[in-house]
């Protein structure tokens, strides 16, 4: 590549850098893609799963739920070796390039499930590809975001942070409205029969038991939305501060003795936060599988969409991301500054209530399966209630995390500290994962009941949640922001 002026220092600005648009634009339309694949993965491989020639090819839930797993564990676990070629080799505006164009390729595989070849090899193949590209840009997107500012505009991370996850949630949210329709909607029935008239010329002729769009369009959408996103990124170039690669200097300093001791003492408190991930990640996966029982028909009183019954992907990938947008500004703005009156809050203290929380919601939604296991149909908003003490379990621990993770990390170990946060998430669902398959019985159905397996996990994170609170009581935080440049300072890079 040709060398290009650019940025490669915040320059002193107490307002907004100028290229968090473009990177808050690109990561909308990359969740969108990620999210909108994954919330109909599970549905799609015990339901959809066709060969070629037309033969159904499913998984059972607790296979599915052991791959789907598998799948995020990976997507998280590729963070950290984008994050080594990065900060090492390529610089984070490359790697991000690189590797959505990796990305997009995965979802190239996934169009030809059905078409040609193997179904289930095509499946793997796109979510492997997707895994290394997703999981590969991820540390780097993050870190490119706090490395636009300097020390002068430093006090606007935090609400960025936010920012940025929100643009996360937006497009969690528009996918978990859509690409569940687009899977399972049919042709005479609900919003499906409504909009058959509208897309015929589209879809063809159907009647009212068919499927009116189907797998392609479902997971068509969020490869075209990998594209875009890849096209807002590469827009934004000029704009972006690119910190440049350290080579051979940067493993030295990481994996010095001085590096590892910060790195082991930052993963004490990212260890709690495993726990988490193995309950949050499970919204996708066992929460799914309960929604299949749960009354799923929206109230008729509400205005508009009074009388629609959801489908059960529908309610943790729409409800979820819902809450994030609304709960954001209102710990931001509300809950934070209340709470801070009367009892300090520091990120750790965040972190400590959150997990907390999320026993909460887990012992909600055993309680909800219990009554299920009886006999009985529970409405899902008391699903909906447990999403939300969910969510805000998730602002307080990933949010929070996301910004502890980048300001306790040195300047030259930026991505590499982001991805050793994204690896909780990892290494939470390979627990999961690990849990569902010595769980599974040979005929791959549970050894034990969905209300045993909630109770287990609403128990082991409020364990979890008790241990944590001398270890953030001890923990002594030190924050490095990136050094700034003079307004306009440039210099030619390759990056």
């Amino acid at each position: 590549m040709a060398d290009s002026p650019y940025l490669t220092a915040p320059v002193k600005n107490k307002g907004m850098p100028k290229g968090i648009p473009y990177i808050i634009g690109n990561e909308a339309a990359e969740r969108f893609s990620f999210y909108g694949m994954r919330s109909v993965l599970m549905v799609f491989m015990t339901t959809y799963l066709i060969q070629p020639g037309g033969a159904l090819d499913v998984y059972t839930d607790q296979e599915a739920k052991g791959w789907v797993h598998l799948f995020v564990a990976s997507a998280y676990f590729f963070p950290v070796i984008g994050a080594l070629i990065a900060d090492a080799f390529w610089g984070k505006y490359r790697t991000i390039i690189t590797l959505s164009l990796v990305y997009c390729a995965g979802h190239g595989c996934l169009a030809f499930m059905g078409v040609m070849g193997d179904t289930k090899g095509w499946l793997l193949a796109g979510l492997f590809l997707i895994a290394v590209g997703a999981g590969g840009i991820k540390p780097c997107v993050s870190a490119h975001v706090g490395d636009q500012f300097g020390k002068s505009n430093g006090h606007l991370l935090s609400k960025v942070f936010g920012w940025f996850y929100f643009s996360i949630n937006l497009g969690a949210f528009a996918s978990g409205m859509l690409t569940p329709f687009l899977l399972e909607a049919t042709a005479g029935e609900g919003m499906g029969a409504k909009l058959y008239p509208h897309v015929q010329w589209l879809v063809g002729a159907k009647g009212p038991d068919d499927v009116l769009f189907g797998p392609h369009y479902a997971f068509g959408l969020p490869g075209v939305l990998m594209a875009l996103a890849t096209w807002v990124f590469w827009m934004g170039r000029h704009k972006f501060v690119h910190i440049q690669a350290r080579g051979k200097e940067y493993f030295a300093e990481t994996f010095s003795r001085e590096g590892l001791k910060i790195i082991g003492r930052i993963f004490v408190v990212f260890a709690f936060i495993i726990v988490f991930w193995s309950l949050f990640d499970q919204v996708g996966t066992t929460w799914l599988i309960q929604a299949k029982s749960l009354n799923r028909v929206i109230p008729e009183g509400i205005p508009w969409i009074g009388g629609q019954e959801l489908l059960p992907a529908q309610i943790s990938a729409v409800f979820n991301p819902l809450f994030i947008l609304l709960l954001i500004p209102v710990f931001n703005y509300g809950v934070y500054p209340l709470i801070d009156r009367v009892f300090p809050l520091t990120p750790l203290r965040k972190i400590g209530i959150g997990l907390f929380t999320m026993s909460a919601a887990f012992g909600m939604v055993a309680v909800v399966q219990m009554v299920v296991d009886g006999g009985g149909t529970p409405h899902m908003g008391w699903q909906i209630l447990a999403c939300a003490l969910l969510t805000a379990a998730e602002v307080m621990v990933s949010i929070t995390g996301l910004e502890f993770a980048y300001t306790q990390a040195p300047r030259q170990m930026k991505s590499f500290v982001l991805s050793l946060f994204l690896l909780t998430v990892s290494l939470g669902n390979f627990l999961t994962a690990g849990v569902t398959w010595l769980n599974t019985a040979e005929d791959g159905n549970s050894r034990f009941g969905m209300t045993q397996e909630l109770w287990f996990w609403a128990g082991l994170i409020f364990l979890t949640a008790a241990v944590f609170i001398p270890v953030a009581m001890a923990y002594k935080p030190k924050e490095y922001l990136q050094d700034e440049a003079e307004s306009g300072e440039t210099v030619s890079s390759g990056d």
